[in-house]
């Protein structure tokens, strides 16, 4: 029998000339690297490639590309031609838990639905898991990403007073944008 992780690492679906796939070898890391150095990237930054790669290599990637044919004129062959639009990493033990991060979709191609379409592939996967105890994910986007989240993932705010409920932690790492800052936000 197929590992789930196996499985769950060749999934793709097609909605007119896009694609998401969950193939991490299609990313394209030189582009990856550009688009975590970007603004919009703004709680990162990229790592040194053999890291990003090995950070892909330990996350369940769904990339977000528009593919169209372009007829090589030279060898005659029909070549599949990607342009890469957006990506989104799962850290998972691909049973009980998932944490979603580093969701982007290009800022020329929003608007058009490819967010949420995605976030409904990942959606997907994380229903297809029967023993997964729970999601999670960490947005500094109240205005736009908590709503979409709440809409599209049925997320929940984590609401609790010090003593009750569930405690929702961090400690911020070497590689956080706001390493030795008092406070979970970002630096805008």
């Amino acid at each position: 029998m197929e590992s789930t992780p196996s499985r769950l690492r060749k999934k793709s679906w097609r909605r007119d000339s896009y694609l998401i796939s969950t193939d991490a070898s299609l990313i394209p890391m030189k582009r990856l690297i550009e688009v975590f150095n970007s603004d919009d990237f703004y709680w990162t930054n990229a790592l040194p490639e053999d890291a990003m790669k090995e950070m892909l290599d330990n996350s369940l990637c769904f990339g977000l590309y528009d593919c169209h044919e372009s007829q090589d004129e030279t060898s005659k062959t029909n070549e599949p031609n990607r342009t890469f639009l957006g990506i989104a990493r799962g850290v998972t033990d691909y049973t009980t838990f998932l944490y979603l991060t580093d969701v982007w979709v290009d800022p020329s191609y929003q608007g058009k639905g490819l967010g949420s379409w995605l976030v409904r592939c990942i959606q997907e996967v994380i229903e297809s898991l029967p023993h997964l105890r729970r999601s999670l994910l960490m947005t500094g986007d109240w205005e736009r990403s908590v709503p979409f989240y709440e809409k599209l993932m049925e997320m929940e705010l984590f609401e609790c007073e010090r003593g009750k409920g569930l405690a929702v932690m961090e400690r911020k790492g070497l590689g956080h944008p706001n390493f030795g800052a008092k406070g979970s936000g970002y630096k805008q």
